[in-house]
């Protein structure tokens, strides 16, 4: 295809140039980074492209945390732990001892987040998107060009923190990558949405509809042939509020998250995946979901996988298996290998046969891995750290750390880093990660090997 281009004839954009950090996307870990950054004085804006705080746990409608704990204590701690706990607080229905797949309200949530930036003074502009870094030099980026209803402008800051979960800001500042399997297959991607007006008692007491249930009606409705648009045995769901379930379910293959058409493509599809597990569940599951109607689809893609970033240094599967620690680490993980289903194994998934489960590897209670500040690292570029599920890591162990409660973690992590650069020329490498640690840990963040 030949690609044509057009010269702008105004080069000059207003310019802000008043900002220590600069977070580019306001998921868990852009949150929690700004957030940080903020708390540690640096003067911090978190530019975001949607209306509301919190990515895949509002926005994209993710009904349920991953597990916060190593089924002994829990790992994601700090601001992580002070998220979950606000957004069980405002649950009723939610054992406050809970800990592990805990359900999500993501109205509840957005506040969580709101409040959390306020209290710090971390300023957040919506609705604002990245569209271009322009660079000071090969190894520092000078500032970043975003679009709003304002047109296009330019923000400038000591130092930049990638949140965009794509390694958007990272990239177009050079910093190399990888993406999906040799092939370049991603995992498929999940389109979550919620039905309302479930009978709660049938839901709780009757089979359990996950896929990993070979009675779950779910296979009865891939076996019927009636609804097409559901491919595949990938479901789990949450109670998340009175009479109303959120759902994770459903795969797409072939999406690109960086491809706009492919991934605009994408999210009609996912509607009218939403409603065949309505009418689905409907059908087969009468006592619970006969009269239950789609509340809502996300307005965001469930995208699991795009570009990792190469850091100086890059996680493992080697890593993980060992549960090894690491003198720089910043984080602890305890979530298993969990890359979803290729589209090679569609047949298998839809008869039962395989189930995303026995795919996985699992740790034992108490057993963890660390995460290193060298992975927030991109190689090459100075005044940038990434976080989130786009950092150096090889394919395998990306399944795992990209989660929320590891991101807010990482994010944490990366937004008090991102505080000591600016003090520091601007330099990601400019100061001890013992430094670093050391304030994690004060602030009652996980991190038992670090002295």
């Amino acid at each position: 295809m030949v690609v044509k281009h057009y010269t702008m004839k105004s080069p000059r954009i207003p310019l802000d140039d008043s900002w220590d950090v600069i977070v580019a996307g306001g998921g868990p870990a852009g949150c929690a980074a700004a957030a940080a950054a903020a708390r540690e004085g640096a003067k911090t804006i978190l530019i975001e492209a949607t209306g509301a705080l919190g990515g895949m746990g509002t926005s994209g409608l993710v009904p349920a945390w991953c597990p916060f704990s190593d089924s002994e204590k829990i790992i994601y701690r700090g601001l992580a732990e002070r998220v979950f706990t606000a957004c069980k607080q405002g649950m009723p229905h939610v054992p406050k001892e809970a800990l592990d797949w805990v359900a999500i309200d993501p109205e509840c949530l957005k506040h969580v987040y709101d409040d959390l930036l306020a209290e710090y003074g971390a300023r957040v502009l919506f609705f604002t998107t990245l569209c271009a870094v322009e660079m000071a030099s090969d190894d520092t980026v000078e500032a970043l060009i975003v679009a709003n209803k304002a047109g296009l402008s330019a923000f400038r800051a000591k130092v930049y923190v990638d949140c965009t979960g794509d390694a958007d800001l990272a990239a177009w500042a050079g910093a190399s990558f990888e993406k999906g399997d040799d092939s370049g297959e991603t995992m498929p991607v999940t389109h979550c949405f919620i039905l309302s007006n479930v009978d709660e008692d049938a839901f709780r007491h009757g089979p359990p509809i996950y896929g990993g249930n070979p009675a779950s009606p779910l296979y009865q409705i891939l076996a019927s042939g009636k609804y097409p648009a559901i491919k595949d045995s990938h479901l789990c769901c949450n109670l998340i509020g009175p009479g109303t379930v959120g759902f994770n379910a459903g795969h797409q293959w072939d999406v690109d998250g960086l491809a706009p058409f492919r991934l605009s493509e994408a999210m009609a599809e996912g509607r009218r995946i939403a409603a065949a597990f309505r009418d689905g569940l409907a059908e087969y599951h009468p006592a619970a979901f006969a009269n239950a109607f789609l509340t809502a689809t996300a307005p965001l893609m469930g995208v699991r996988e795009s570009r990792r970033i190469l850091g100086d240094y890059m996680l493992t599967i080697e890593d993980y298996r060992a549960r090894r620690s690491f003198p720089d680490e910043i984080s602890r993980n305890c979530y298993h290998i969990d890359v979803h289903t290729s589209k090679a194994e569609i047949g298998e998934s839809r008869k039962g046969e395989q189930h995303l489960l026995q795919r996985c590897e699992f740790y034992g209670k108490g057993e963890s891995h660390g995460i290193p500040y060298r992975c927030l690292t991109p190689h090459g570029l100075r005044n940038v750290l990434v976080a989130g599920r786009a950092i150096s890591c090889d394919r395998l162990v990306q399944g795992s750390v990209r989660i929320m409660p590891s991101c807010l973690a990482m994010g944490e992590a990366t937004g008090l880093a991102a505080a000591m650069a600016a003090r520091v020329k601007n330099n990601t490498r400019g100061f001890p990660v013992t430094d670093l640690q050391q304030r994690l840990k004060a602030l009652g963040a996980y991190l038992p090997y670090c002295s």
